[in-house]
């Protein structure tokens, strides 16, 4: 009597947990070998020679291209291989016909999960879709296939709108033994999403949400990854279908939202979201999420409904950070409260450069630049050192705004032909060609600070900025002296701004000037 063993469903689930972990112990014991393998310099007169013949050979018979690698000396190791793929990142055919020479005769030559996702990549920019969709297929026979394979070969199916293959290529790859797993979709999402392929990402959560449910961090990146692609009606319906699953707020997709909107001027929606957020994860709210509408609210002149908010963050015990702090200060600053703005950097314990920053910032936008000079004494007293960004706003407050390039092309020609005149002593032909410049309607070019500051950056500058300092107070430019001065002494050579943070001596300050408060 013949007995007739009808597999069963367990019996099913041992072979496919039996064939991954086989799989998975080939992709250990691979990447072992590797490990002990020692690295060999690549010749590069070999892969000059071998990427010579691939280039001039590629449109050749595969045989003629076979006898012309095979007389040439060469060794074949890994870092070889991805040598010659760096040769060629946009031109399949070489790649490929290397590829297929090296697995025909090179026996001893296996390939890894580098090698192949190099030329994944390779094939991908080329757009030779059906090649790409092999050699992607290839790689999951092999259990060569990572998270890298996973987010080259959905990045370019995507971008090629291959929307099923997208989708395919997931449950191919849990037939190879790579089972479902939803912190691989969230790496993929995460790739489309900073390649502006949110869309396509939307697309593939939805066809896979019976085999992978998407959680978190999955609703997350695509509600970031609408935002950033200003898409918030789209964002707006991923927030409420991942409140239909049942996630909490999130506070990262809350405050990327919150950011759009402001960005987008839609102060009403955002005060929307806002509330919403509050009064869903009050308690889960930090001093970054309520820093955003703060920010908003004081650059926009809205400084009583910031100061609202401000309490508001105090009453619920959230620490106040400088960041924070500063946005304030410059708001009252801006609204000419600076009375206000004095008393409440007192009420700071610990102030760091980005309330001086706050401060000098304000003082120069109602024009006060020689109390933001102060302010910039102030700092050097207690210990802060300036950084670039503190003089560039110290001489757009002495000199004006007039680091920005003109629209039109020319200009930038007209500052190279008029500076070689004057070096060349054609003063009079300079200002005649000003002249004509300024009747056809070109912008006359202006100054750039941080051209200005870069270009002397070197020994000499050091020269330069003290002669520069000794002239300036010499026809009572004090203040424009003691900021180039500084400038000098400590930002012109890498060796000085390295040790810019040890004792120096103080700038002093002047008489009958206004200081900060103490």
């Amino acid at each position: 009597m013949s007995i007739v063993v009808v597999p069963c469903r367990r019996m099913i689930n041992i072979r496919n947990q039996t064939r991954r972990f086989l799989l998975l112990h080939r992709r250990f014991t691979t990447e072992l070998t590797q490990l002990r393998t020692t690295i060999t310099p690549v010749n590069e007169d070999h892969l000059l020679r071998v990427c010579t013949i691939l280039y001039q050979q590629q449109n050749s018979p595969y045989s003629r291209l076979v006898s012309k690698l095979s007389s040439t000396e060469f060794q074949l190791t890994h870092d070889f291989f991805l040598q010659v793929c760096n040769n060629f990142p946009l031109s399949w055919r070489p790649v490929h016909r290397f590829f297929l020479y090296s697995q025909t005769h090179h026996p001893d030559f296996s390939h890894t999960s580098v090698t192949s996702n190099k030329i994944l990549g390779i094939v991908g920019k080329s757009r030779n879709m059906d090649l790409f969709w092999e050699l992607a297929q290839e790689t999951g026979k092999r259990g060569l296939a990572n998270d890298k394979t996973f987010r080259v070969v959905l990045q370019t199916l995507a971008s090629a709108r291959e929307m099923k293959k997208c989708v395919s290529f997931f449950h191919l790859m849990n037939g190879f033994g790579y089972s479902y797993n939803v912190t691989t979709l969230n790496r993929a999402v995460e790739t489309l999403c900073k390649e502006k392929l949110v869309e396509e990402a939307k697309y593939v959560v939805a066809k896979l949400r019976d085999c992978i449910k998407p959680d978190e961090v999955t609703y997350r990146t695509m509600i970031e990854g609408f935002c950033d692609v200003g898409d918030l009606v789209e964002a707006a319906k991923v927030w409420n279908l991942m409140m239909e699953e049942g996630f909490e707020v999130d506070v990262e997709a809350g405050k990327k939202m919150l950011e759009t909107l402001l960005k987008k001027n839609q102060f009403d929606e955002a005060s929307k979201v806002f509330y919403v957020m509050v009064s869903k994860r009050g308690e889960g709210l930090d001093v970054s999420f309520y820093r955003v509408m703060i920010d908003w609210l004081c650059k926009n002149g809205r400084i009583d409904t910031a100061r609202k908010l401000f309490d508001e963050m105090r009453e619920r015990e959230i620490q106040v950070d400088n960041l924070t702090w500063a946005s304030i200060i410059y708001g009252l600053l801006a609204k000419r409260r600076v009375a206000e703005a004095y008393k409440t950097v007192e009420a700071i314990e610990n102030p760091d450069i980005s309330i001086y920053h706050a401060l000098i910032k304000g003082l120069v936008k109602i024009k006060r630049a020689s109390e933001a000079t102060e302010v910039f004494r102030m700092m050097i007293q207690r210990g802060c050192e300036p950084i670039m960004h503190t003089y560039l706003m110290l001489l757009q407050g002495h000199l004006g705004r007039r680091g920005r390039k003109g629209p039109d092309p020319l200009v930038n020609f007209d500052t190279i032909f008029v500076g070689g005149m004057v070096k060349a002593g054609k003063r009079l032909e300079a200002t005649k060609y000003i002249e004509r410049t300024l009747k056809r309607g070109v912008e006359v070019p202006r100054f750039d600070y941080n051209k200005f500051l870069h270009c002397y950056s070197n020994e000499e500058g050091v020269v330069m900025f003290e002669e520069m300092a000794k002239k300036l107070r010499e026809v009572g430019l004090f203040d424009l002296a003691d900021i180039f001065q500084r400038y000098g002494e400590k930002m012109t050579t890498r060796e000085r701004r390295r040790n810019r943070e040890e004792t120096s001596p103080v700038l002093p300050s002047l008489p009958n000037r206004c200081t900060m408060p103490t």
